[in-house]
């Protein structure tokens, strides 16, 4: 049976200039092949220091037991600053959770009910699209990147991705991912506050346009709110929720901060699961057959059909875990730490890594395996708890987690319910990070009707 490509690895020792250069071109690339039996590791530079943590009640610790003793880093929150501002992924503490009280209502209880007509008009949308382009190699990362746009237009602000304004936006943060690695130099050298940043003029003029026109959208619904003409997708909701302890809403600036948020998590995550996923499908045509006939029933107009799709979602879970969107997450201990009889000083930089943990070699039976099958054994069962985390953990767990997945498990049943996807000779794909985990030169693959 063929595996997927393992990332690849660098020397356990190299020189810190070495290993800066090879983290700016490619995260993954970076990494020693032994962090992936490793419970722990150390790396220490003449700036600070970084632990990798894979051990299971560590991870626990920082994600779910004490979370607001490690802070999200700094560090980390300066690359994407300029498009971010001060959203919900880069803020802590009180402004962090005064924020998720007026974001999760939002996505709780019946309201992915009552937004999934709009995902599944641009699942439809996606499927129509590959009708055009069948019998020759599709690029199909850019495909999933235009239905994951659409996707969060639609339910964000009821507009599809021909929109002119969701168009500009989406043409704009595609030239923003090819200018802005997951981290920058500020990530790696703990600067004073008041030196620059070294984002470059384009990053920085692209930021700015996307929040210009992400500004237009968020005024426009204020207007049809304050008009009583607004309709009931997430922006509504978002921008007409008060925090419950203060009654105060989101200022205006707040507003571009958080839909700046879930246009990079809603469509740039989705973009890569899918793209990943449907790779995988080609790899391992069996898979793809058996997600195919379950998929013949579904006509996907109903809601409730999705919880049915069974093996598309142990498919979609499989490939979360062995191509995680997020391939690492930083934070920050504020108070000293003994970890593995280590001594650990504050501002330590703890390194949460889905992409090594969902990979373990001490943890999972065939780590690097394809195997949907794995999430009904008992390894798979004690490893959903204890060491897979697509969606982060504990009280800083994605908010759309519940969206992506039912996103993910849509689109995966139509596409396959249509169209036979079959790899591309020599052109599987290469595993890198830059905001998400994609690949070096795309991932190419044909589509057939069934």
């Amino acid at each position: 049976m063929e595996m997927p490509p393992k990332p690849p690895s660098r020397p356990d020792k190299v020189s810190l200039r070495h290993y800066m250069r090879l983290f700016k071109q490619d995260l993954l690339s970076a990494q020693p092949a032994r962090l992936y039996r490793a419970w722990m590791a150390e790396f220490r530079t003449p700036f600070f220091r970084s632990y990798l943590l894979n051990q299971p009640d560590l991870v626990k610790t920082v994600l779910k037991d004490r979370p607001d003793d490690f802070p999200k880093s700094g560090r980390v929150a300066e690359g994407l600053r300029p498009l971010l501002g001060d959203s919900v992924f880069l803020t802590n503490g009180e402004a962090w959770k005064r924020q998720r009280r007026i974001i999760d209502p939002a996505f709780e209880g019946g309201r992915l009910r009552e937004i999934y007509p709009a995902m599944f008009q641009a699942a439809h949308a996606s499927v129509a699209r590959l009708e055009t382009q069948l019998g020759r190699p599709i690029e199909i990362e850019e495909e999933a990147s235009h239905a994951a746009a659409d996707i969060i237009f639609r339910t964000l602000f009821s507009i599809p991705i021909e929109h002119q304004v969701a168009s500009q936006v989406f043409d704009q943060f595609r030239t923003y991912q090819r200018s802005q690695p997951i981290l920058n130099i500020a990530a790696l050298v703990p600067l004073p506050r008041w030196m620059p940043r070294f984002f470059g003029r384009s990053t920085k003029r692209t930021a700015r346009e996307i929040r210009r026109l992400i500004t237009q959208l968020t005024e426009a619904r204020a207007a049809e709110i304050a008009a009583g003409q607004a309709p009931d997708d997430l922006a509504t909701k978002i921008m007409t929720t008060k925090d419950p302890q203060t009654g105060a809403l989101f200022s205006p600036q707040e507003m571009v901060d958080q839909v700046a948020i879930f246009f990079l998590a809603g469509h740039e995550t989705s973009a890569s699961s899918l793209a990943w996923t449907l790779y995988l499908m080609a790899l391992y045509p069996e898979w793809q057959d058996k997600v195919a006939a379950e998929a013949q029933s579904f006509e996907g107009t109903d809601f409730g059909q999705v919880s049915q799709l069974k093996l598309s979602r142990d498919v979609v879970r499989e490939s979360l875990r062995l191509y995680p969107p997020v391939p690492m997450m930083v934070r920050q201990n504020s108070c000293p730490e003994v970890f593995r009889d280590r001594d650990i000083k504050p501002g330590g930089q703890m390194v949460l890594s889905p992409w090594h943990l969902h990979r373990h070699e001490r943890l999972w039976e065939n780590p690097d395996g394809f195997d949907p099958a794995r999430w009904h054994t008992e390894n798979g069962k004690h490893c959903m708890r204890e060491a897979y985390i697509p969606f982060s953990s504990g009280p800083r767990v994605c908010t759309g987690a519940g969206f992506a997945m039912v996103e993910a498990v849509l689109m995966l049943s139509m596409i396959l319910k249509h169209y036979r996807i079959k790899r591309v000779a020599g052109r599987d794909p290469r595993p890198v990070a830059h905001l998400t985990v994609r690949s070096a030169e795309g991932i190419w693959l044909e589509f057939e009707r069934r």
